[in-house]
This record gives C-alpha cells, structure tokens and sequence, in this order.
C-alpha cells in the first residue's frame, strides 16, 4: 500500500472506532431545555471528522492536499434520549460498506455517564472533487483503509436503528 502524508493510519481499527470528547455547547440548548434537533447533526459531523483525519487520513486533510473530499449524500438520525446542557457524550462508529468512491456508517452517540445510547446516525458520504463538484473515487490507499475498516467492524453487533425506515408504524 502506497503511503501518504495525510495521515492517518491503515489499521487494523477499533471495533467500534471511539471518539472521545463531546459536549453540549451551551447555544445548543432550545426552549424545551435541551439540545436542539439541528445539533446532533453537528455533534456528529465534528466527531465524523475526527474519525476521518485521525484514522482514515481523510476529510479536511484530503481536501488541502488533494482538492476533494467526503460529503454527506443521506442521513438518518435516532433521537433516544434527551441531551440537557450538562451532558458528556462520546461516540462509536463503526464502517457498514464501502466502495472506491463511498462509505457507509453507524454512529452511536453515548452519555457519557452512564453509557446510554442518545442518539444514531445512518450515513452514506461520497468523495467528491472540488473542481468538478463530481463524485471521484478515492485514492488507492484510501480505498484500501476503508476496506480494512469495514473488515474491522463486519464482528460487530448489528444495532436496532440500521437500516430503519421512517414512517408510522401501525397496528
């Protein structure tokens, strides 16, 4: 495998990858005295980040150095459990599928606390080059860690929240 300087590592990853370090930013508080729907995506977005930098070389790195990188092109979220001001939290991700130009993840958002799940989000990113605003496959060292990550989880427990559809469920 090719190396870069972007960083990163080409595992084996944790299973799940954990991301420490959250919390609830005071102006993330609504009138119903906790975190804002809009701000889980945001939560988990600056934890997806780290998660991209750190382990995969990925995310802002790439774009500096290679003018493309992930966006995310689907979303859904599980809200378990409220999030009040005071509350920690840190996150596991774990790697679903992917191919040469996607990725698709779980993320657990967990209190800290007392180990609660929170919050889920099911996502599908897709490289994208910042010249042509195109779908681009990574590059090949890239593509070669994802696979190691999706390998690394593939054990994992299945969660409840994958793959759920949205709509009410009648009797």
């Amino acid at each position: 495998m090719a190396k870069t300087s972007l960083g990163g590592h080409d595992g084996p990853y944790p299973a799940p990858v954990e991301i420490r370090g959250g919390a609830v930013d005071p102006a993330w508080i609504d009138y119903n005295g906790h975190m804002n729907v809009g701000y889980y995506g945001v939560a988990f977005d600056m934890a997806l980040e780290i998660l991209m930098v750190d382990h995969l070389g990925l995310g802002e790195l790439q774009v500096n150095a290679l003018g493309q990188g992930p966006y995310i092109i689907q979303s859904h979220l599980h809200f378990l459990r409220e999030i009040t001001q005071d509350t920690q939290f840190h996150f596991h991700f774990r790697m679903l599928d992917a191919d040469p130009k996607r990725g698709h993840y779980f993320a657990q958002m967990i209190s800290t606390s007392d180990g609660h799940v929170c919050a889920t989000q099911e996502a599908l990113f897709m490289n994208v080059s910042h010249d042509t605003g195109r779908s681009v496959a990574y590059p090949d060292w890239a593509v070669a860690r994802l696979m190691q990550m999706v390998e690394d989880h593939k054990s994992l427990e299945p969660a409840s929240q994958i793959g759920q559809r949205i709509g009410i469920r009648r009797k």
